[in-house]
């Protein structure tokens, strides 16, 4: 099952796509795209629906992030093999935690600002876990119950603020609209292996990352358990679990974002976006 997210930034309305990939209302049968609405329960409820008769969506919808209520992002560094050879670092003995900003996260084809003082605004294509259900202490064998699905996103990230600035990545990873999700929460029954996912992104129409989730150091299960030991997780917080070599400062030479570039990502059965890189206001 495939949930979205659907109207203008702040007044979003729940959706669901159908049978035949057509995006239909769900107002007036769930409050949002978030909550209990993602538990088993909540979800087994959406399922009987026959989606094909709820109303189509406008034509040229915007769609937002594809889940409500966000209580934290909290992201992952250096998890693939690949990606920290790149670099030039050492794969952690422990999974690497840092937090981005919920008001960083936005729908998949909103614009891409570039904050002010920026140089080294970069791209990160991620596989996104979001909770069902809330994880405390959970074991790693019983961590996927607490997925309710899986979203592809954007960890856009500004290198300078990250990592040349005095203090944690934190600030080079929250400004506004640097967190794109969506276009759909896919429920973790249509995800057979989490673990063997293939996934890319695009500059302007090159392949700059083309990867897979089978390269990730610390897999799905392990990573819900392991953030459950040191908080807990609730229902629609997201995780975004790290990205594959091809990131901008990772090229030689390196190279950043800059207004009017098109950056095009996805992730097999997750569906894909779009950003149009603008300056910020």
């Amino acid at each position: 099952m495939k949930l979205l997210r659907w109207g203008p930034a702040g007044s979003e309305r729940p959706g669901i796509l159908d049978k035949d990939g057509i995006a239909r209302d769900l107002t007036g049968l769930v409050p949002d795209i978030g909550g209990a609405v993602l538990s088993d329960t909540g979800l087994a409820m959406l399922r009987a629906l026959d989606a094909t008769t709820l109303p189509e969506l406008p034509e040229g919808a915007r769609l937002g992030a594809c889940v409500a209520g966000i209580g934290k992002a909290v992201c992952i560094g250096l998890n693939y093999a690949d990606h920290a050879a790149e670099a030039g670092q050492q794969v952690p003995p422990e999974p690497i935690i840092f937090m981005k900003a919920t008001s960083a996260l936005c729908g998949p084809a909103d614009p891409l600002p570039i904050p002010r003082g920026s140089e080294k605004t970069d791209w990160e294509v991620e596989l996104v876990i979001v909770i069902g259900a809330r994880a405390k202490y959970v074991d790693e064998a019983d961590a996927l119950a607490h997925v309710a699905g899986y979203a592809v996103g954007n960890d856009v990230s500004e290198r300078a603020f990250q990592s040349e600035r005095a203090g944690q990545w934190t600030k080079g990873k929250s400004a506004d609209g640097f967190g794109p999700l969506g276009p759909w929460l896919v429920t973790r029954d249509e995800v057979a292996d989490p673990q063997d996912l293939k996934m890319w992104l695009k500059v302007n129409g090159a392949m700059m990352q083309d990867g897979t989730t089978r390269t990730m150091v610390y897999g799905v299960a392990h990573l819900v358990s392991y953030l459950s030991q040191f908080m807990t997780l609730h229902p629609g917080d997201v995780i975004f679990t790290g990205t594959p070599p091809g990131v901008g400062m990772g090229q030689k030479p390196p190279r950043f974002l800059k207004a009017e570039d098109v950056v095009e990502l996805g992730i097999e059965g997750l569906g894909a976006q779009r950003q149009v890189v603008v300056a910020d206001a």
